[in-house]
């Protein structure tokens, strides 16, 4: 398993934990923009910690609804086993697969980066799971397949979300295959060295720091390898605000606010924004986009 990144993150930047998991109250309380994941580094001065009953109530999975009251009793309802992930498409090893099987001689391994929301705000997280790289080349790529795409479960008797019909359900997602093949692009099983909360995308999800947070899509049920670009759930539900690659670049506003600077959670109310870096800081993926116009492919 080739190494071709360079972590600059300890666990001295990681933010903790009660903030990563009471983020949407703290901006809500800044007056921010609210929604989605994220990462991002040293936190000079933390915030109190809430209990572990406030910062399990608000949620930021769609599926289980829109209005973030008491959003853990939906999340605690989703079935995650038994859990099947069904692989499909040009590969040389099609089926249905446990995560367990999935993983199966890989080593899970901590993976510390920054996470960048599309909403302008910033965390630095301690993931645990195995490069897409490796499990893709278990599963056998096949020639002909240019892209990767992913879908989130679907459970409508324990997601009210799924039936609000604000998103077209199941959540889709998609890569080229030369980004998922890239070491930095993992799946997760697990942050803060304890098993993946099930609002944060138990028992699977993929993580790709270098893009925007809600291309790393949760809780993972299908994994197909493609010809052509597969559709993105937010790119199809607005793509003039949210392209398919979704890379971040502080040059490229969204168009309801500007992606030049992040705030950074656990920094306070009134602390000053910092400079959001290209490429979220990761500028190991830069070649993957050599050519390209990544204004207009954004």
């Amino acid at each position: 398993m080739a190494r071709r990144w360079t972590n600059d993150l300890t666990w001295a930047d990681v933010t903790p934990k009660s903030l990563y998991l009471n983020r949407r109250q703290i901006m809500a309380g800044a007056g921010a923009l609210g929604a989605a994941s994220v990462a991002g580094p040293a936190l000079a001065q933390p915030l109190e910690p809430n209990t572990f009953e406030e910062i399990t109530t608000y949620n930021n999975f769609y599926e289980f609804g829109y209005d973030k009251s008491d959003p853990s009793r939906y999340a605690d309802a989703m079935q995650v086993e038994p859990w099947s992930i069904k692989v499909d498409g040009l590969v040389d090893n099609p089926g249905d697969y446990t995560v367990a099987q999935l993983l199966e001689g890989l080593t899970p391994e901590e993976r510390i980066y920054r996470h960048r929301c599309v909403e302008g705000w910033s965390m630095v997280i301690p993931w645990t799971g195995v490069e897409l790289a490796d499990v893709l080349g278990k599963l056998g790529v096949q020639e002909g397949a240019k892209f990767v795409a992913f879908e989130t479960t679907v459970q409508p008797e324990n997601m009210p979300g799924v039936q609000a019909g604000v998103l077209d359900f199941p959540y889709v997602e998609g890569l080229r295959l030369d980004e998922a093949m890239h070491p930095l692009a993992i799946l997760a099983t697990g942050l803060y060295r304890e098993p993946m909360p099930k609002q944060n995308g138990a028992p699977i999800r993929l993580v790709t720091p270098w893009k925007y947070g809600f291309k790393s899509i949760k809780s993972l049920v299908r994994i197909s390898l493609v010809e052509e670009q597969p559709p993105a759930t937010w790119n199809q539900t607005n793509p003039h605000e949210y392209g398919f690659y979704s890379n971040v670049n502080p040059s490229v506003d969204h168009p309801r606010w500007s992606q030049a600077t992040e705030r950074r959670i656990g920094g306070g109310l009134f602390s000053s924004r910092q400079d959001t870096l290209m490429f979220n800081g990761y500028d190991e993926v830069a070649p993957l986009y050599e050519g390209m116009d990544l204004v207009e492919n954004f």
